[in-house]
């Protein structure tokens, strides 16, 4: 019986199987963190409320002409609820300075940081009362004073020397008109998460950098006078020595204002 015919086969095709289209790789591009990390966020919430809760019972204090005691009272629970200070391990009272007592000394990893001068909630601070806390410090060689009633807070740095250097960093008033943000956005700094990371210390030296002294230093520099002296000639024809020109500079650059 003759062979049947046979089907020819498919052939097989030798070309490569056509590759996959490639995965988009594409990608949206990564999210930068927007606003603070979670602690300062924690930190100045916390401060916030706190700020905004203590504001009644502060009004109240001030009202009666509260004494002292009371309202360190008030100032403790502050330190611990508003600035996150332990009572226990970052605060002591009493703090023993060569036969006097500081109302507060403040430590951090027992560390001690700053001392802390406490007036009743009524007095106006001054410079006496810089001038007590200013002696523990140099005495126990702490860079930080904090002079409060309560209401006012007033942050000093000191730098050692002869004589010492003293700069208010941050003065902060609980019951002055500021809005709760700005009260917070400064009392920032004394919490003890931002102390913790010297955040203060970074504060001060932008703050001191623009103070009114350091620009009236940098104003009668001889760079700045020779400058001016060049402008005035070029503006009025009017030649002025140096020296004059630093005097008169002098009548009208007023640190203090």
């Amino acid at each position: 019986m003759p062979d049947s015919e046979s089907v020819p086969s498919e052939p097989t095709s030798l070309a490569p199987p056509q590759a996959a289209a490639p995965a988009d790789r594409s990608r949206a591009p990564r999210k930068t963190p927007s606003g603070p990390p979670k602690w300062e966020a924690d930190a100045r919430a916390r401060l916030r409320a706190a700020i905004q809760r203590f504001s009644r019972p502060l009004a109240e204090l001030h009202q009666r002409d509260a004494n002292e005691g009371d309202t360190r009272l008030l100032i403790t629970d502050f330190l611990c609820d508003g600035l996150g200070f332990d009572k226990f391990a970052d605060l002591t009272t009493e703090y023993a300075v060569r036969g006097e007592f500081a109302d507060y000394g403040v430590r951090i990893d027992r560390d001690l940081i700053a001392f802390i001068e406490v007036k009743r909630v009524t007095t106006k601070l001054n410079a006496r009362h810089l001038r007590q806390v200013e002696s523990y410090a140099v005495n126990e060689g702490v860079e930080w004073m904090f002079l409060t009633n309560g209401a006012v807070w007033q942050v000093w740095h000191i730098t050692g020397g002869l004589p010492v250097s003293i700069d208010l960093t941050i003065e902060v008033d609980l019951l002055g008109p500021a809005t709760p943000a700005q009260k917070t956005g400064d009392l920032f700094y004394i919490t003890r998460e931002a102390l913790k990371r010297h955040l203060i210390d970074d504060l001060w030296k932008a703050r001191s950098a623009t103070s009114p002294k350091a620009l009236a230093t940098v104003l009668r520099s001889a760079p700045v006078v020779d400058a001016v002296r060049r402008e005035l000639r070029r503006a009025s024809g009017h030649r002025v020595e140096s020296a004059e020109l630093l005097g008169l500079l002098s009548n009208v650059i007023r640190p203090d204002l």
